[in-house]
């Protein structure tokens, strides 16, 4: 079995007793250095640059399904995506010198990167998708990072079981290559169930990591007091936060 795969099925059979284990002090622990053990040895046996792997868009899947939020369920939301998202904007601020306010007309303007990659749920199912925009290294060069900046924290438009949505990744995978703000899927606009008008694509990472409905970007010095801590909307319920494939 590739890495790949192996890697996803492990995670899916590990997400349906996370918890039970989480909650034990000993438990969370092992999953603490699992975690750690996992980042390193990915970074130490593939580049910091190494691409996911790419395909033909011959082998692109019959339709790509929509998981976790399918839209955002405010009055705001309806009216952008009724008028094409002409009014929808991505902050990127936080700790950078030059605070961005980029619409979607700036989004479409900037240096685009297309990739046909595979996306893998911890849930257990993938799927072939191509995805279109810029790559996030480029906006944050344009933004200007402070020195103190080590993570990038991805603010979204919904709300999952009564919170707000937000993802994490570090300053190696927020300049990887393959790390892109997506708009559009499959040579169309990027659909409402799988996160329009923006979303994240970090393609070493498991899907939970691919933030969709996206409106902010923010540089952080630590993940310490955004959301529950640990970097993530499933990170907080138990999940690891570094999700690599």
């Amino acid at each position: 079995m590739k890495r790949r795969s192996l890697l996803v099925g492990l995670g899916a059979a590990a997400v349906a007793g996370c918890s039970r284990i989480a909650d034990s002090g000993p438990g969370a622990r092992a999953l603490a250095a699992a975690e750690d053990w996992h980042r390193k040895a990915q970074r130490l046996f593939a580049a910091r640059t190494a691409l996911a792997p790419e395909y033909d868009r011959a082998a692109i899947s019959p339709s790509f399904r929509g998981n976790g939020s399918l839209t955002v369920d405010t009055d705001a939301y309806r009216a952008s995506l009724a008028s094409g998202f002409a009014d929808w904007r991505l902050n990127v601020r936080g700790l950078v010198r030059h605070p961005l306010s980029l619409s979607m007309d700036n989004i479409r303007r900037l240096p685009q990167r297309t990739q046909v990659t595979r996306h893998d749920c911890v849930e257990g199912w993938s799927a072939i998708g191509e995805w279109t925009g810029p790559q996030l290294g480029l906006i944050l060069s344009a933004a200007q990072l402070l020195p103190q900046a080590k993570y990038v924290v991805f603010r979204c438009a919904d709300r999952l079981r009564g919170a707000s949505y937000y993802e994490s990744i570090d300053l190696i995978d927020a300049f990887h290559p393959q790390t892109i703000v997506a708009h559009r899927l499959n040579g169309a606009p990027l659909p409402e169930r799988n996160g329009a008008p923006l979303r994240l694509r970090v393609e070493r990472q498991l899907g939970y990591k691919h933030a969709k409905y996206l409106t902010a970007i923010e540089a952080v010095a630590s993940l310490d007091g955004i959301g529950g801590g640990a970097g993530g909307y499933w990170e907080d319920r138990g999940y690891q936060w570094y999700a690599g494939v």
